[in-house]
């Protein structure tokens, strides 16, 4: 096992938000790389039940007690029993920088054999500018080894701020329940070392369990919506985060990278318990990802929380027609900005995005 960086990059500009329903041993092997970050623990489930932390961890716990009387009647946007309550540890950190990570998620080692510090490789993708405009066949030109492409355009060569930095995950696939169904030896062995730019325009699924993000540049379009206990779809919460803030970094010039860091995922979810969440988001998302296609913003929206709550208006008048559900969600969006501003007013003051 690795040992602790002695000087761990942007120690004090980033948390790092973990949902659990159990006692979070698997801190242990993160230990070398979490232990000098401030920890966000949102605790889903029943809140009297305890959560025990390994010591000498840094961190913060909520609870639904504790949402509820932080929110009070704005709680209501911030999902219960659903690992989407992790947004609440979004709204509530006061850093620059957010890494999440689910709790079944375990130090990956590269083909050499060696512990990937996943948080190191996002601050990287972070830290260096993305290419949305036009598509480096070399991948990230801003990794080592890679540089920008003869016939790539000089004009387009600064890139622009990368706002999300997307992991991989080695082992157990990120499938759904169908996939899960007919494959369930599936195991992804495959490890890919590159980095890419999502193109712009290019919509993609985007996993909570290995994600981080500049949440000064798009940290209010990172709401996970209404999933789990009284709603009609689970699972698609960290999806429909990802179709959002694709449409608003497109928008305002910000750019999403995908590949490196791998974890290792270490447990399939029960496929049957899963078709029951995901089964009506199967059908919805042959119609919701057209919507996000085809959905644009007006050059007035200048800042996330403005285009977020254009975007909510576009959900209930398109996607309402669907299903009731897509009303609420809507109204759950304005409510989520709504509370985001209230817990950060010099953020809304100064506004995001470029």
């Amino acid at each position: 096992m690795a040992t602790s960086n002695s000087n761990p990059p942007l120690k004090d500009d980033l948390d790092i938000v973990i949902p659990t329903i159990r006692s979070l041993d698997f801190l242990e092997m993160w230990r070398p790389f979490f232990e000098p970050y401030h920890l966000i623990i949102v605790q889903d489930g029943d809140p009297s039940r305890a959560i025990k932390v390994p010591n000498g961890f840094d961190y913060e716990l909520f609870n639904r007690n504790d949402i509820n009387k932080i929110l009070g009647p704005k709680a209501s946007c911030i999902s219960f029993k659903d690992s989407a309550c992790r947004c609440f540890g979004y709204m509530v950190s006061k850093k620059k920088y957010i890494f999440t990570i689910d709790d079944d998620c375990f130090v990956a080692k590269d083909p050499s054999g060696k512990d990937i510090d996943a948080l190191s490789q996002h601050i990287r993708n972070l830290l260096h500018p993305s290419t949305p405009y036009f598509f480096n066949t070399l991948y990230d030109p801003f990794s080592e080894g890679a540089d920008l492409v003869r016939g790539y355009p000089f004009s387009l060569r600064e890139g622009v701020p990368t706002a999300v930095s997307h992991g991989l995950w080695l082992n157990i696939p990120d499938y759904d329940a169908p996939t899960q169904l007919v494959k369930p030896r599936e195991r992804n062995n495959r490890y890919v070392d590159a980095v890419m730019t999502i193109p712009k325009g290019t919509l993609f699924p985007m996993c909570g369990m290995n994600l981080a993000f500049d949440r000064q540049l798009i940290g209010p379009a990172m709401y996970f919506g209404l999933m789990g206990d009284g709603q009609p779809i689970g699972r698609y919460d960290d999806m429909w985060a990802g179709w959002c803030v694709k449409v608003i970094c497109d928008h305002l010039g910000l750019g999403i990278k995908t590949g490196l860091p791998y974890i290792w995922h270490s447990k399939a979810s029960n496929p049957f318990v899963n078709l029951k969440k995901e089964y009506k988001g199967i059908f919805w998302q042959e119609e919701i990802i057209p919507f996000f296609q085809a959905t644009s913003l007006p050059k007035e929206c200048t800042t996330v929380q403005q285009c977020y709550v254009e975007l909510s208006k576009h959900v209930k008048d398109k996607l309402g027609k669907i299903d009731p559900y897509f009303v609420k969600l809507a109204d759950a969006m304005v409510t989520w900005i709504e509370a985001w501003d209230e817990l950060n007013p010099l953020d809304s003051k100064k506004g995001n995005g470029k």
